[in-house]
């Protein structure tokens, strides 16, 4: 009768011992997994199978374009430019920007998914500054006064500064003031893309980012410039945000009109969720 309480004890100790082994066993295979996965060779190898996607979606679409007079001036003009597209569209921007046009720089934040964004860029021969546009005020958020600097600079000296306006975390086709600010501190006009293709890939995410698929038809469509006062004050920024924020929504889903895709709908916005 005495051994009987003692096994009992062994099987009480052996239970709590797998519990706290088995949870550190997980976290450990995560933790490789992730630094596989965001190891230098992983990230180069698949930068460079995105970026060779990009170019076949970019040679086999049957692309018809919208809105290009006012942007012919605007490129033959040798100008700097604040260039527009919404978070879920950026993959195929290299299909409406001329080689010969303004030298292309966009906008990355500083993440480990952003390293990866920057080296697709590099092999389309497109320039990177690294930060956020979201808030210049916080200094040590993500290097944003010194980005915001750099895309200054970038624009002043002749080139198109390409930002989200509803990145990086939405909501979805909601415009923050980073790109206006930007416009009226450059005096740069700030012209809108929007494109579709209709054969695609809409992911689940806060973006519903966009995956065109290769060999489709396909629209590119550029919305009305828009030019910000240098003078402006915070009730003509908030007009000239709202009037972005519009055209390159319309831009957008005329795209996806001409090419015969289903519309994506902005979502829902309030004061909070839309931080300059």
């Amino acid at each position: 009768m005495r051994g009987a309480p003692h096994r009992t004890g062994s099987r009480s100790r052996a239970g709590p011992t797998r519990r706290l082994i088995f949870p550190a066993r997980r976290a450990s295979k995560e933790a490789m997994l992730k630094a596989i996965l965001f190891s230098r060779p992983v990230q180069t190898a698949f930068a460079a199978a995105l970026a060779g996607y990009m170019s076949l979606v970019k040679h086999t679409t049957r692309w018809q374009r919208s809105g290009l007079e006012p942007m012919e001036a605007i490129w033959e003009s040798g100008e700097g430019v604040v260039g527009c597209v919404w978070h879920g569209r950026v993959l195929m921007t290299i299909a409406a920007w001329p080689k010969d046009a303004q030298p292309a720089s966009i906008l990355i934040s500083r993440s480990r998914e952003g390293e990866v964004v920057a080296k697709v860029a590099a092999l389309h021969q497109i320039g990177t500054v690294r930060g956020s546009s979201r808030n210049q005020k916080k200094t040590k958020e993500k290097g944003s006064l010194s980005a915001f600097r750099e895309m200054v600079r970038h624009v002043e000296a002749g080139g198109c500064m390409a930002l989200t306006p509803d990145g990086p975390r939405g909501p979805r086709y909601r415009a923050t003031l980073g790109a206006i600010k930007l416009a009226r501190a450059t005096g740069a006009p700030l012209v809108l893309l929007g494109w579709s293709t209709r054969a695609r890939i809409v992911v689940s995410s806060w973006d519903r980012f966009v995956l065109p698929l290769p060999f489709s038809k396909g629209a590119i469509v550029w919305g009305e410039p828009l030019h910000v006062p240098a003078d402006a004050d915070a009730e003509t920024l908030e007009a000239c945000r709202k009037r972005l924020e519009d055209r390159l929504v319309a831009a957008t889903q005329e795209a996806e009109r001409l090419c015969g895709a289903d519309l994506i709908e902005p979502a829902e916005a309030t004061a909070q969720e839309r931080p300059a």
